[in-house]
C-alpha cells in the first residue's frame, strides 16, 4: 500500500481538483494561484446569490414606517377592547362592524408582523404577534357563543327589529 502512495503525482491531482472547482458557479477566482486554499472569499456581485437575503436595516424611513404599522395596530386593538368600543355590539349591523374592527386588528397585526420580521425588529415583532393573538381572542369571544345552537340566528340578528319575510 505504501508503494501505491509513492507513485501518485499529488501536484497533478491537486491541479485537476482546482480546475474542477473553478467550474463551480461561486468559485474563488484566486483558487490554485498560491493563495491559502481554505480561505473563502465572497462571491462576485454579478453571480447568482445562494445565501438568504440580509436584513433590511439601511434606511431610517423604513424603520419608522414599521413602527408606525405596529403603532396603528396597537391603536386599533385598544379601540376594539371590550370597555373602550363606544357602541353595543350584541347583534345586527353593530356586531358586523365590531367584527370588521376585530378583523382589522388581526390584519394589522399580520401586516406589522411581516414588516418587523423583514427588518429584524424583535420587540416590534413581539408586539405584532400580541396584536394577532388579541384579535383572535376578541373574535373568538364574539363568535363562539353564537355557534352551534338552534337559536343562534337570533343571536346574530337583532330580534326586536322586524325582519322582511
Amino acid at each position: 500500500m505504501a508503494g501505491i502512495e509513492k507513485d501518485r503525482d499529488w501536484d497533478k491531482e491537486m491541479a485537476e481538483v482546482d480546475r474542477l472547482l473553478k467550474k463551480l458557479p461561486n468559485a474563488d477566482p484566486t483558487l490554485g494561484r498560491g493563495g491559502e486554499p481554505t480561505v473563502r472569499r465572497p462571491a462576485v456581485a454579478g453571480g447568482p446569490v445562494s445565501a438568504p437575503a440580509p436584513a433590511i436595516r439601511s434606511s431610517g424611513g423604513g424603520w419608522l414606517a414599521t413602527w408606525v404599522k405596529v403603532g396603528l395596530g396597537v391603536l386599533v386593538a385598544v379601540g376594539t377592547a371590550p370597555g373602550v368600543w363606544p357602541y353595543t355590539h350584541g347583534c345586527g349591523l353593530r356586531l358586523i362592524f365590531y367584527l370588521i374592527g376585530v378583523a382589522t386588528v388581526i390584519a394589522t397585526g399580520l401586516w406589522a408582523s411581516v414588516a418587523t420580521w423583514r427588518r429584524r425588529m424583535g420587540v416590534a415583532h413581539v408586539v405584532s404577534q400580541i396584536l394577532i393573538v388579541w384579535g383572535v381572542l376578541l373574535m373568538t369571544r364574539e363568535i363562539l357563543p353564537r355557534v352551534g345552537d338552534a337559536t343562534t340566528a337570533s343571536l346574530w340578528l337583532c330580534p326586536d327589529i322586524p325582519q322582511p319575510h
